[in-house]
């Protein structure tokens, strides 16, 4: 039980810091976005952005849950970090990172999607708003 309340409220603390870092983004900052980004990575996930950012997106969820021993918590955060990315690389005007890093997330969301099987208002809102975002900067 330790662990899982653990693990909800550092998915928390995620969203209150993804949110800072949106903002920082909306006004123009992305070298504190990205530096506070890299900072949550590493901080939180104990790896750096440049691990995450390698592992093909086919091998997401096998590797990080069979090799790295993640729980569907750590799955959580990694996908508000990468949706985050995503928002960051279409600021900067990235179109391949923003399509890479939106499928990432995708990913990691539909994965806990079914694995917890809850339903979740705002994780489907997210997946609806990757897919879009997808399809939209898809040529």
């Amino acid at each position: 039980m330790y662990q899982k309340d653990y693990i909800l409220r550092m998915i928390e603390m995620i969203g209150d810091l993804v949110a800072a870092i949106l903002g920082k983004i909306k006004t123009g900052d992305y070298k504190m976005a990205s530096d506070q980004l890299s900072n949550i990575y590493y901080d939180i996930l104990k790896e750096d952005a440049s691990y995450f950012k390698s592992i093909p997106e086919e091998d997401l969820t096998f590797k990080l849950l069979h090799k790295h021993n993640y729980s569907n918590g750590h799955l959580e955060i990694l996908a508000e970090l990468f949706n985050a990315e995503a928002e960051l690389s279409l600021a900067e005007g990235n179109t391949t990172g923003c399509i890479e890093f939106s499928k990432k997330a995708l990913i990691l969301f539909k994965f806990i999607d079914s694995e917890l099987k809850t339903y979740t208002p705002d994780r489907i809102k997210k997946m609806e708003c990757l897919q879009k975002r997808i399809n939209d900067l898809l040529p």
